[in-house]
């Protein structure tokens, strides 16, 4: 007789796809991200719209991610139903950022803000 995987060994199964790939396990993946983790849009849209208007945008952040909480919610609860079919076409994401921990990701640092080695002295 096989054991019985644990949930800890299901969750590793179901987030192991290849990056960027959009998948049925993918999708069922976001969705319980989504239905999970979805109070991170309140700290996160405050983040981004603090950024983007300094002080006052903190308001305007806790009020979108208010919105945003019940949103990322319901799109995960669609998400883990709606698994297994292909709807939107590719199991593209419906809502952006693809999960809700994204907005906490460093963006990439571009060429200009890399340390370079001091040139040689001769």
């Amino acid at each position: 007789m096989l054991p019985i995987p644990s949930s800890s060994h299901c969750s590793i199964l179901v987030f192991t796809s290849p990056a960027g790939a959009q998948t049925a396990a993918r999708k069922f993946g976001r969705g319980l991200a989504g239905m999970t983790t979805g109070v991170l849009e309140l700290p996160g849209n405050t983040v981004v719209e603090a950024k983007k208007h300094g002080a006052a945008g903190v308001s305007l952040g806790v009020a979108k991610g208010l919105g945003m909480i019940v949103s990322r919610e319901l799109v995960g609860a669609y998400e883990v139903v709606s698994a297994p079919f292909p709807v939107p076409p590719g199991y593209r994401p419906p809502i952006q950022p693809e999960f809700p921990w994204s907005y906490f990701e460093q963006a990439p640092r571009s060429a200009r803000s890399e340390r370079r080695a001091p040139a040689p002295r001769g």
